[in-house]
C-alpha cells in the first residue's frame, strides 16, 4: 500500500479548455491514464495537489471526476489556484457522494492517514507577493496549514506529509510568511505543484532547502506519472 502524488491535472473532460495546445501535452489524459494504471493500484493512495479540473462550476466537474474515479487507488484532492469549482468542503463532499465517487476524498483542514504516514496541507499562495490583499490571503492559508498539520499530528506521531499546491519558495524567492510556518512547524517533507514549462521548472527548488525536504510534482514535470511519495 503506496503513498503517490501529482498535481496539475488540469482536465477539461467536461468543458472546452484544452490543455494540449501546450507543448509536451499533447494527448496528456491518455499518457496520465497509462502511466497510473501501471503503477497505482487499488490498495494505493494519490494526494492530487490542486489544479484538478478547468469546470467554472462545481457542477461541471462530472465528466473529470469520473475520469478521476475510474483511476486505481483512493485519492485526496487539494485546491489549487485554477479550480474555480471549488465550494465548501461540505458541498464537495455532497457532490462526491451523489455520484458515486467513492474513490476520491477531499483534503481541507483536515488530514488523513495513510498506512502509518499523515497527510496534510493547504493550497498556499504566490511568493511573489504584493499588497494587503495578498497578505490576507496568506494568513488564512497559514491558518489552514496549521490547522491541518495539527489534525495530522493527531492522527500519528510521525511527522506529516505536508502538500502544497504553490511552492512556497522559487528561485531565490520566497514566501516568507509560509516558509516561516513550515519551519516553525517542523516540517522536513513538502511536495507542490503550480509549475510549468521547461524554462520555470529550472529555477524550481527541489531536494533540501532550509532543512525541508521539496519536491515538484506539476503534471507536466513528473510527465504525466504520479510520484511514488512513501
Amino acid at each position: 500500500m503506496s503513498l503517490f502524488a501529482i498535481a496539475d491535472l488540469h482536465l477539461s473532460l467536461g468543458t472546452d479548455k484544452p490543455m494540449d495546445v501546450f507543448p509536451g501535452w499533447s494527448d496528456y489524459t491518455d499518457r496520465l491514464k497509462s502511466n497510473w494504471e501501471r503503477l497505482v493500484t487499488d490498495d494505493d493512495t494519490v494526494v492530487i495537489a490542486g489544479d484538478i479540473s478547468w469546470a467554472m462550476k462545481l457542477e461541471d466537474c462530472y465528466e473529470d471526476f469520473s475520469f478521476i474515479n475510474s483511476l486505481p487507488g483512493k485519492k485526496l484532492l487539494l485546491k489549487g489556484n485554477h479550480d474555480y469549482w471549488w465550494q465548501t468542503k461540505k458541498k464537495i463532499d455532497e457532490f462526491i457522494a451523489y455520484h458515486g465517487f467513492d474513490t476520491m476524498q477531499i483534503l481541507f483542514n483536515n488530514a488523513f492517514e495513510v498506512e502509518g504516514r499523515t497527510v496534510c496541507g493547504t493550497r498556499g499562495w504566490y511568493y511573489d507577493k504584493e499588497g494587503d490583499h495578498d497578505m490576507k490571503i496568506i494568513n488564512r492559508e497559514i491558518g489552514r496549514l496549521k490547522l491541518s498539520y495539527n489534525e495530522a499530528k493527531k492522527l500519528s506521531d510521525a511527522t506529516p506529509i505536508v502538500f502544497l499546491h504553490y511552492p512556497p519558495v522559487y528561485g531565490d524567492v520566497e514566501c516568507e510568511e509560509i516558509m516561516d510556518a513550515l519551519l516553525e512547524l517542523g516540517v522536513k517533507d513538502c511536495w507542490y505543484g503550480h509549475l510549468h514549462g521547461e524554462r520555470t521548472h529550472k529555477n524550481a527548488v527541489t531536494g533540501l532547502y532550509r532543512g525541508i525536504d521539496f519536491h515538484l510534482i506539476s503534471c507536466d514535470y513528473t510527465r504525466f506519472t504520479p510520484i511514488l511519495v512513501r
